[in-house]
């Protein structure tokens, strides 16, 4: 009987190291983002337990004022202070809302800058350690694919799952506050639903993705090459060879040469190299914050929305960045392909 051998395509083979890495970082990956959406949800419930007994007890007191008025009344009727609220009170809770939901959604992404920089760092040293380079080695994958996979599980997978876990805690806050609200006589679609912007902040973090992609590019790739290269304690030389960089460039003040200061050098090179992993940070470099505006919050949407997550597509900093950052990934392959023993 002839067996017929079919070769395994090369999108094959790379869709089976994302699984590899995803499988094999399901913690940080997965666990990870979820675990602190979850904390971010139980903190939040706290804060809710905590201002319904103020607020309570304020009513009871008589000390609840809305619009100059003293609202005294037997329980938390929402419903009755809904009627005190002008269209000034409706959009400072619009704001008060959106901002809350940033914060608290907020939780997952910071966990994945940590996530991202750690995977990386052991992403091609760990398996030179213990050896199992040699099994890997011994398998019909090319270098290229299993560089590009970690990048990628970094620069895209990991990103993803945390904005869906990111987009899961905002959803459940909002039931959560929507919950509280129908409990107390109020109308949630009224209260809730109606003024906040989570469609609106779902889709800024989905745009945020590809922009992520190119942006943490060069600490990804400068990651992934400490990783490649060192032969013991990656975090050492990863972090301490930019800061020492920096600290040599600022004493001899020899960024004077080009015209520049010892701060572009700290910013544009030691930042890159080490902090575009993580999220937002491409916003400072633009000169902002969800604070900008001179605390301002009714553009803080708008900042967060689509259209500015996608106008960093027009900073040469993000494609110089990223450029590096190709260059990076280019070195490990090449440091990937000689190795074989620490």
């Amino acid at each position: 009987m002839n067996t017929v051998n079919h070769p395994i395509s090369k999108a094959s083979s790379f869709k089976w190291l994302l699984k590899r890495e995803y499988w094999e970082n399901r913690g940080g990956f997965l666990y990870a983002p979820v675990i602190a959406g979850g904390i971010s949800l139980v903190m939040s419930l706290l804060g809710i337990v905590f201002g319904l007994v103020a607020m309570h007890r304020a009513v009871k007191s008589g000390g609840l004022h809305l619009n100059d008025e003293n609202v005294s009344i037997n329980g938390l009727d929402l419903s009755l202070l809904t009627s005190k609220l002008d269209a000034k009170n409706l959009h400072d809770l619009a704001n008060g809302l959106d901002l809350t939901l940033i914060l608290s959604s907020g939780w997952p992404l910071i966990v994945l800058a940590f996530v991202v920089f750690f995977y990386c760092l052991g992403a091609l040293y760990d398996d030179r350690r213990d050896r199992s380079i040699l099994f890997w080695k011994s398998l019909p994958l090319s270098d290229t694919s299993t560089v590009l996979s970690k990048a990628v599980s970094a620069l895209l997978i990991a990103p993803l799952i945390a904005v869906i876990a990111s987009a899961l805690t905002m959803f459940g806050f909002l039931v959560m506050i929507s919950i509280v609200v129908i409990a107390h006589g109020g109308d949630p679609m009224l209260l809730i639903w109606g003024p906040a912007s989570p469609l609106t902040i779902l889709a800024g973090h989905l745009s945020w993705i590809p922009v992520y992609l190119l942006w943490a590019l060069p600490t990804v790739g400068w990651l992934l090459l400490c990783s490649a290269w060192a032969k013991t304690k990656p975090f050492l030389w990863a972090v301490m060879l930019p800061l020492f960089a920096g600290i040599i460039v600022s004493t001899t003040k020899v960024m004077t040469l080009f015209d520049l200061t010892g701060g572009w050098f700290w910013k544009h090179i030691v930042g890159r190299l080490l902090l575009s992993a993580v999220p937002a940070s491409d916003q400072f470099y633009r000169g902002e914050s969800m604070f900008s505006g001179n605390g301002n919050m009714d553009n803080l949407v708008n900042e967060l929305g689509p259209s500015h997550q996608l106008a960093a597509f027009a900073m040469p900093e993000l494609w110089i960045g990223a450029a590096v950052g190709v260059v990076f990934l280019f070195l490990a392959i090449r440091l990937r392909r000689r190795a074989g023993e620490i």
